[in-house]
């Protein structure tokens, strides 16, 4: 199981990577573990085999942290070593004290990036992982964070990750979907003007597309691993105040 936790947290490593100078404020707490309920119905419907003396590990990955005034969120997922088990949405509106799961997880899929155009507009990306990446969607809130609603890129299922998007005002955004190898033109892009709602296709490429002025984290927002939980930290004008702390082990199927 130690392997397992050194491997999962590849996206937090880029993240400490981009401000190895600055001073990180700790807390002392030991770390939040986010409830973790596996039935013996969830563990045949993931194809799990496990036992009470052979229990499945369940960890959490957190992929990216958004937030503005007291409000935060922080997006991932809760897998074993091979499997992915569900995307994880979590939030909180008092800098970091509290936190709750404004949307119910959502099996077989992960959370990714996390975007607000202003205090009131916010998406995160996600894809559904069944052996390959598919049916990529977004989730959007119009009220802040409070209530959010799931919206497919595609009518019908199709292979397929977003690897960037962006929104430039409330309406306006752009995304870039990766189609998977095998195909001709591999990278799509898209654009919405209803804030999301909707999306056209602009252009498709065997070349990767890039978004003008996109960027792919916060650079006052990240999630850092250590050795047993995922810090949830935020840049201040002296380093990076740590606001949360969860575990990286959340439980186990059995």
């Amino acid at each position: 199981m130690g392997n397992a936790v050194r491997w999962l947290p590849k996206t937090s490593f880029t993240l400490i990577l981009a401000a190895p100078a600055l001073a990180v404020v700790l807390l002392a707490e030991e770390p939040q573990k986010i409830d973790n309920v596996c039935t013996p119905e969830d563990a045949e419907a993931l194809g799990l085999t496990c036992a009470e003396d052979e229990p499945c590990a369940v960890f959490l990955e957190l992929s990216s942290v958004e937030g503005f005034g007291a409000s935060v969120f922080a997006s991932g997922n809760l897998h074993t070593v091979d499997t992915t088990i569900s995307g994880v949405l979590l939030a909180s509106s008092d800098a970091g004290k509290t936190w709750s799961e404004p949307v119910k997880r959502i099996p077989i899929a992960e959370l990714d990036q996390i975007q607000f155009a202003d205090p009131q507009h916010g998406w995160a990306v996600g894809v559904k992982v069944n052996s390959l990446p598919r049916d990529p969607f977004l989730l959007v809130t119009v009220d802040g964070g409070q209530m959010w609603h799931q919206v497919p890129l595609f009518e019908e299922p199709l292979l397929g990750a977003i690897q960037q998007f962006w929104f430039d005002s409330a309406n306006r955004g752009q995304l870039v979907v990766d189609r998977s190898q095998g195909r001709t033109k591999r990278y799509e892009l898209y654009q919405t003007t209803t804030g999301g709602e909707t999306w056209t296709l602009k252009e498709a490429s065997d070349q990767p597309i890039q978004i003008a002025n996109a960027k792919t984290e916060s650079p006052n927002w990240r999630a850092v691993a250590d050795k047993d939980a995922y810090r949830v930290e935020r840049r201040t004008a002296t380093g990076w105040e740590t606001l949360a702390r969860f575990a990286i082990h959340a439980g186990d199927c059995k």
